[in-house]
């Protein structure tokens, strides 16, 4: 989860805390997901009961994540709404919040972390003046980077997320190309996407905040300024491509390259080309090694217990094992950490031989590297989709294995 988000809920779950509304209530969390997880965490460490997690995914009902119950959202009707409350950490707020509402369901629901400004549904003065001043704010964002790349054409990547900016930089070429633009300004949400967008050679990349990007959409948007375009499939930002999904499976990159750049299927994606070497390289065992990555923002975790027999079997196999792991993430028991620029990962897996990680953007990232790569699903389905995670995300030349 995102450093900021992170941030946000806990600074929610205070003012909730504070107010006494949780207190002597039933808990319950809806949408099992990495930011839910990260919640349950919390509410554990500070010795809070979560009676269970509420999610529509049959696949994951009768199952558990931290040891609470993942259960059918109808079993709230049975709290009662004066004995209970919701918290929300996931992106779907709005239609969770809807379904309860829709099912009977009168106790409080909170928003644990808000992730589109858009979505303000009132009309009151007081949200009107704030939704001018978070389009004027952006306004003068937009304004800014065009001054700053006169005659560019501005592609805003909305979300930290580094398989989507990869897919992004592999079909831009052939999207400007049929666009007839000759350049352009690529706009990332934190450093990472913008290093990842720098292994394609991006002559121009700029580097914003979640809320200066949520901004700075928004005032895109609201202007219909002509020359700066929002690669991504979800709203509000093309057609509501996802919806496709629910009669269709689509990979992801082919949503990526016929859905939201409407180039032709079969359009040769670019691959990145300017990585770096790791300064520390030479100390791991050439193909003696094992690089794990167990950490992922936007995907729902995988038990350190897995990862921890993992690292048991490569020890036998005679392996030195490596976590990758940046800022306050840990290594895994056993292991040692390492902290590669995203431009030095290929460079540190081809000298250890072997990858295992969980399917995140990194393994984009890493998609040609010369190496033994395994890609680890959690169990969950894509969104609200019936198709699982191994259905969009699935790579090829990979040994990819639901967990």
């Amino acid at each position: 989860m995102e450093a900021a988000r992170y941030s946000e809920m806990i600074n929610n779950l205070d003012n909730l805390w504070i107010s006494g509304a949780i207190a002597g209530k039933t808990l319950y969390l809806f949408g099992h997901c990495s930011a839910t997880e990260a919640l349950a965490d919390v509410l554990l460490d500070r010795g809070t009961v979560v009676a269970a997690i509420l999610d529509n995914n049959p696949s994951k009902q009768g199952r558990s994540c931290r040891g609470i119950r993942i259960t059918t959202p109808y079993e709230i009707l049975a709290a009662g709404g004066n004995a209970s409350v919701v918290c929300i950490a996931a992106r779907a707020y709005a239609s969770m919040a809807e379904q309860l509402r829709e099912l009977g369901y009168d106790g409080p629901i909170y928003k644990m972390v808000e992730y589109n400004s858009f979505a303000e549904y009132s009309l009151s003065d007081e949200t009107l003046i704030r939704m001018k001043e978070r389009v004027e704010r952006g306004r003068e964002t937009l304004e800014a980077l065009k001054q700053s790349h006169p005659g560019r054409f501005r592609l805003l990547c909305p979300f930290s997320a580094l398989g989507d900016v990869y897919y992004v930089m592999s079909y831009l070429p052939s999207f400007l190309e049929k666009r007839g633009i000759r350049d352009c300004v690529i706009g990332v949400v934190g450093r990472a996407c913008a290093q990842v967008a720098g292994l394609f050679g991006a002559p121009a990349v700029e580097s914003f905040s979640q809320q200066q990007m949520d901004e700075t959409i928004q005032a895109a948007l609201y202007t219909q300024d002509p020359d700066t375009f929002i690669p991504h499939q979800d709203r509000p930002y093309v057609v509501n491509l996802h919806k496709a999904l629910y009669s269709k499976k689509i990979p992801l990159e082919e949503i990526y390259c016929c859905g939201v750049f409407a180039l032709p299927p079969g359009t040769a994606p670019v691959k990145p080309s300017c990585f770096r070497e790791y300064a520390g390289v030479d100390e791991i065992p050439a193909g003696k090694a094992v690089i794990l990555s167990p950490y992922a923002k936007s995907v729902a975790g995988i038990s350190i217990s897995v990862w921890e027999s993992i690292v048991e079997r490569c020890k036998e196999k005679g392996l030195r094992c490596y976590t990758n792991a940046v800022e306050d993430e840990r290594p895994i028991p056993g292991t040692e950490g390492i902290g590669p620029m995203i431009g030095e990962m290929q460079s540190v897996v081809e000298r250890a031989g072997l990858f295992i990680g969980i399917r995140s953007g990194l393994c984009d990232v890493l998609y040609s590297a010369d190496a033994r790569k395994i890609a680890l699903y959690p169990d969950y389905n894509y969104c609200d989709t019936r198709w699982n995670a191994m259905d969009m995300y699935s790579l090829n030349g990979w040994e990819n294995i639901q967990v």
